[in-house]
């Protein structure tokens, strides 16, 4: 049976969001490299509250105003969790990148999936194949290649730590979406959003910073978290989970490719090494996982 015109289009359309969204994501190591500011927290205030702003006026615009308060009012307690994660990841990541290279952080981002299948396996009991435990080793091997390049070269032990606990709490956020099917990311990633820049608020040096650093912090915050999001959400409703997943990975190759080019913040050969270990394991286990789904199969994105 073939898919109608109609349902053909809807899927490309779908491939091209989540595509987008991977694209937006993937500079926004690159845009905190251009920041003069140097207090991390200060950063994290500004670009969470930015991103946060966007992904309410993204709600508005999208659910008006009823419906962005139901959304809101049905997150209940697993929903606050998810966006206290949210929060944590938003705020780790910017503090990580100021300690350590950009490649580092998004090549542990992309052991996401499998940190959550092995969560997964431990909370819920979900089986694991051989091909996912084969993943989960490469990566735990690659991973050990990046770290030891890191120290030998005076990396910080602190910003691969904060870098390494991000794929764990995503995870822990993955399991509790599984568990609680019914969660909504947009508002948790908005209310995650403004948590992390209240928090921040309480830790910032100052708030005041130049009128070209805040023109960056508004990409950084809502063209780069925010709008990625946005993509993010209303592509993966019209695609099977497992393919938005594998057009995900575009982030984690197109964010030391900018660095590259952009700063000329060039990956150790190990680091290399580590992370086309971790990008393998990451591309046979989702490869593995495609299943044929019906579009709209994903309805937690949003």
């Amino acid at each position: 049976m073939t898919s109608s015109p109609s349902a053909t289009t809807r899927s490309w359309l779908g491939i091209a969001l989540v595509l987008g969204a991977a694209v937006a994501w993937s500079y926004g190591g690159a845009i905190q490299r251009f920041i003069g500011v140097t207090d991390g927290w200060t950063i994290v205030f500004w670009r969470c509250l930015f991103a946060g702003l966007f992904l309410l006026a993204f709600m508005l615009v999208r659910d008006r105003i009823d419906g962005t308060i139901r959304l809101f009012r049905a997150m209940g307690w697993p929903g606050f969790f998810i966006a206290v994660g949210f929060a944590l990841v938003s705020t780790f990541f910017v503090l990580a990148v100021t300690m350590t290279p950009v490649a580092n952080v998004v090549l542990f981002m992309a052991s996401i999936p499998l940190f959550a299948a092995l969560l997964a396996r431990i909370v819920l009991g979900e089986p694991i194949t051989p091909i996912t435990w084969g993943a989960i080793a490469a990566v735990i091997l690659g991973v050990g290649v990046m770290v030891s390049a890191s120290i030998g070269e005076g990396g910080s032990v602190l910003g691969l730590t904060l870098a390494a606990a991000i794929p764990a709490i995503f995870a822990g956020m993955t399991v509790l979406t599984r568990r609680y099917p019914g969660i909504r990311m947009t508002p948790a990633a908005c209310g995650g959003s403004f948590i992390a820049s209240a928090i921040a608020a309480t830790q910032a040096g100052a708030f005041a910073v130049g009128g070209q650093d805040l023109a960056l912090l508004f990409c950084f915050g809502a063209l780069n978290l925010g709008l990625g999001m946005a993509l993010y959400v209303t592509g993966a409703r019209m695609i099977p989970s497992a393919l938005a997943a594998l057009i995900g990975t575009a982030e984690m190759i197109l964010a030391p490719v900018w660095m590259v080019i952009l700063h000329n913040e060039i990956p150790s050969g190990r680091t290399i090494l580590g992370g086309a270990l971790v990008m393998a394991a990451l591309f046979t286990y989702l490869i593995s996982h495609m299943r044929p789904a019906r579009p709209g199969s994903n309805p937690a994105a949003t």
